[in-house]
Parts: structure tokens; C-alpha cells; sequence
């Protein structure tokens, strides 16, 4: 057969064929060329093993147990385990007011995302919308979050920026409950809690299906 010829680097080549007797030429080199020889590998080593590998293997004298870490122990699984549930499991006790939040917000959130919600170099929180049959508009807090506890799990873990995690639970709820009341979703002086947040339905909250696809035939 013969083919178009190819340069590599200063050499001539014909066509696939030559290009795949090279290749196969090159699979077939000795383990000198492929991984160093069998002294630099080892005795008794796998003949894939490289001399790099080799040069990893632990010393007859290490210890068994180097000690890293600690043990899980109940209070450190708790300091973790804050994920909050669109039905509210995983709220913790405490609550705050749209006026509370009022106050945290303008300390705490004001600088990211502007004195209303609108405005500031990160995401918008307020306004937005969903119209029928067409794409979300903005996709804000108020027009696009199926869950309001979603805003609670979300704020404890990622805010502020600058120090997630450092607000208290009645200042989250306090948070919460401003930015739902700036979207229109809840009344001016509304209080959020364990019980208050998980039954506030969002705009947004039909807007979205379970995934209850499982794969193969059955997905639809």
C-alpha cells in the first residue's frame, strides 16, 4: 500500500502503514527502554513496574501505623453534619424576623449583594421571574428556588464570603426571613423557624419534578 508522505520531525514517512510499523516497533522495546532494566526495577518485581515505583516501597523498618487523623468522634461529626432538607429536617432551634434580618444583612450581605438585593458585584437575590412556558428570568432567590429551607442549608454553609459559617442560627433565620420578605414571599415582620421556613412555598416550587430515573429502558 501506498499513502501520501508525512514528515515527522527531519524524517520522511509513507502513508498509515509506516506510521503503524513504527508504533508497533516502539510497543515492542525491552523493558531497558520501557522502564529501566530489571536491576533498577528490582528483583522478583512485576516486569511492568517502573524504577520511579520502586523507589517507593516502604522500608522493612516502618512502622505499621503512622497515627495521622483522629477518631470521628460524635461532636466532630455534628460540627459537619448541617445539611438542611426541603421538609426542614436538619433546622436547628432558634428563629429570627424580617426586621433582625433587616439589620444582619445590611452588616453582613450588603457589600456583595447591594442594600436590596439587586445590586453588588455577586448574584442577584431579588426579583426575577418565571414566566409560563419560557425560561426563568434572572433566576433569583424569589424566582427560581423551589425550597426555602434550601436559603437556610445554603447561608450556613457558604456565607458570608468572607467567613462562612460565622453567622449564629437566629441570625440565619433572621437573614432568611429579609431576603424571602424582599421577594414578595413572605409578610413584613414574619418570623422564620424549624416550623415557619419549611412551609413557606416558593414561587418556583412546581416548577420542578423529582428524578426518579433509574437508567437503562426505563429512562423517560
Amino acid at each position: 500500500m501506498r499513502g501520501p508522505v508525512r514528515r515527522f520531525g527531519r524524517a520522511w514517512v509513507r502513508g498509515p502503514v509506516t506510521v503503524l510499523v513504527m508504533a508497533w516497533l516502539a510497543g515492542c522495546a525491552g523493558p531497558e527502554t520501557r522502564g529501566g532494566s530489571a536491576a533498577e526495577r528490582g528483583a522478583g518485581e512485576d516486569p511492568g513496574e517502573t524504577a520511579l515505583e520502586a523507589a517507593y516501597v516502604l522500608p522493612a523498618d516502618a512502622p505499621g501505623r503512622f497515627g495521622f487523623g483522629a477518631d470521628a468522634r460524635a461532636e466532630r461529626i455534628a460540627a459537619w453534619d448541617i445539611d438542611v432538607r426541603p421538609d426542614g429536617a436538619g433546622l436547628p432551634a432558634g428563629s429570627g424576623t424580617t426586621e433582625e434580618g433587616r439589620a444582619v444583612y445590611m452588616a453582613r450581605c450588603v457589600a456583595c449583594h447591594g442594600p436590596t438585593g439587586t445590586e453588588g458585584p455577586n448574584d442577584r437575590l431579588v426579583g426575577g421571574s418565571w414566566p409560563e412556558g419560557a425560561f426563568p428570568q434572572g433566576r433569583t432567590v424569589g424566582s427560581y428556588w423551589p425550597y426555602a429551607t434550601t436559603l437556610y442549608d445554603y447561608i450556613t454553609r457558604a456565607m458570608p464570603q468572607d467567613r462562612p459559617g460565622s453567622l449564629t442560627a437566629d441570625e440565619t433565620y433572621a437573614a432568611v426571613a429579609w431576603i424571602l420578605w424582599q421577594n414578595g414571599i413572605v409578610e413584613e415582620g414574619a418570623t422564620m423557624d424549624a416550623t415557619t421556613l419549611p412551609a413557606v412555598v416558593m414561587p418556583a416550587r412546581d416548577r420542578f419534578v423529582p428524578d426518579d430515573r433509574t437508567g437503562g429502558p426505563t429512562v423517560r
